[in-house]
């Protein structure tokens, strides 16, 4: 495991070395040391700092944005996906305590344990600090995604929102082309998204679901993109099918 000074460097915090090590502590890793107290605790405090912070700066940046635009893009940013991405960004899983099955089947790089230390580590800001850290912390991580307004738009769910996107221009069905690599315990998964026969867009990931919700990401954007506006019935920018 790599030195968690690094790690505080890398989320610009100081927390205490104990606690510091409770947020990295997974469940399966307590359970296969006795039961040791877990960072689940963390998680739901750092889960509700997390949900506060982004709420108020929605609330505060978007004056005339009804409760519903507010709500979805909420829910865009501190999405399991979201959350996941920025934890890969700063490599958290590193430093993530697992037990020997999780490290087996790559439990570093898994989206739900990425987005739940996230949180933890939050969490775990606010109780070696104060409210005000933890939130410069959220606006530190979270702001870059709130400034995409487009993307949090469908971000939610962007299976769905590719789906509905597709109904609404009658571009045809949808059929999502899946292929495995690598040994079961650490195996990738790229997907092709079909649209009405045509490849939009493709994605990779360490399940099928997040491969197939990377692969609807960018569709969306290459359908909702400069030359292709709504209405449009066209393949432009689209990948080569596989």
């Amino acid at each position: 495991m790599s030195s968690t000074e690094e790690l505080l460097k890398r989320l610009g915090v100081s927390i205490d070395a104990g606690t510091l090590r409770l947020a990295l502590t997974h469940r399966s890793y307590a359970y296969e040391n006795g039961g040791i107290p877990t960072n689940e605790r963390l998680e739901f405090l750092g889960d509700s700092i997390l949900g506060f912070s982004v709420t108020d700066a929605l609330y505060r940046d978007n004056p005339d944005l009804p409760e519903g635009d507010l709500a979805k893009r909420r829910s865009a940013v501190v999405s399991t996906r979201a959350l996941a991405g920025i934890g890969r960004s700063l490599g958290i899983g590193e430093y993530i305590y697992l037990g020997q099955g999780e490290k087996l089947t790559q439990g570093k790089n898994k989206a739900s344990i990425l987005a739940d230390t996230m949180e933890a580590l939050i969490g775990a800001t606010y109780v070696s600090n104060d409210i005000e850290t933890a939130r410069q912390l959220v606006m530190r991580l979270i702001g870059p995604l709130l400034k995409d307004a487009a993307a949090l738009g469908a971000g939610t769910d962007w299976k769905t929102s590719i789906q509905e996107l597709a109904a609404s221009r009658q571009l045809g069905s949808i059929h999502y082309a899946v292929d495995g690599s690598g040994p079961d315990h650490a195996r990738t998964f790229t997907a092709v998204l079909h649209v009405g026969g045509t490849a939009y867009g493709k994605g990779s990931g360490h399940s099928k679901k997040e491969a197939e919700q990377e692969a609807a990401a960018d569709a969306w954007r290459v359908l909702t993109g400069p030359g292709n506006p709504p209405g449009a019935a066209t393949s432009a920018g689209s990948v080569p099918a596989t």
